[in-house]
């Protein structure tokens, strides 16, 4: 097979530029979803990422330093930012309406009565934030261990609250879905600059 001279530097410009602007579409998407609390935006900013992750994976680039650099920032923004919307629509799905949301991320949670109400896991918002960028930092550098020990910190730290069957299933499935978001988009940009 006869190469042309130059090919592979002409492809690793052409595969930094798309995962570039997939990156920056995938941004854009995750905006307008939380924006406007639509899906379908959401969506594709996922199949974006997805397929980035397939087009990395499956052919060899060797980003330099500085667009690995750029790529990096924009994928820990992607990870960190689109892993809210992504886990609130996943918490929609699962819990439906039986679960009423605070504006910290939070839930209220009413009594058998029907009386009483209360406020768990607040906070929810701003652990998931920081969740995301451990996770996705973890994967970067080629330590993804430590996502073990973020989520038993964050177990740990929500242990007392795990009593209510809302709060369980809140912690499970938010945190699994955060965890994904960030995983993906880690292991996108891993293989980008790695």
């Amino acid at each position: 097979m006869v190469l042309v001279p130059g090919a592979d530097v002409l492809l690793t410009a052409v595969l930094s530029i798309f995962l570039f602007l997939a990156l920056c579409a995938a941004l854009v998407l995750i905006v307008v979803a939380m924006r406007r609390l639509s899906t379908y935006p959401l969506l594709v900013a996922g199949i974006l990422v997805v397929l980035a992750l397939l087009v990395v994976a499956i052919s060899p680039v060797n980003t330099p330093a500085i667009m690995g650099l750029i790529l990096t920032v924009l994928g820990v923004t992607v990870a960190v930012v689109g892993g809210n919307p992504v886990a609130r629509r996943v918490l929609d799905y699962a819990a439906g309406s039986r679960v009423r949301e605070t504006a910290d991320g939070g839930i209220i949670v009413t009594a058998d009565d029907g009386d009483t109400a209360r406020t768990l896991m607040r906070g929810g918002t701003v652990i998931g934030y920081l969740e995301r960028l451990a996770a996705v930092v973890a994967i970067v550098v080629g330590y993804p261990e430590a996502i073990a020990v973020v989520v038993a910190i964050k177990g740990i730290g929500r242990f007392s609250e795990l009593g209510e069957p809302e709060a369980r299933e809140r912690f499970i499935v938010g945190t699994l879905a955060s965890l994904v978001w960030a995983c993906v988009v880690g292991a996108l940009l891993r293989l980008a600059i790695w």
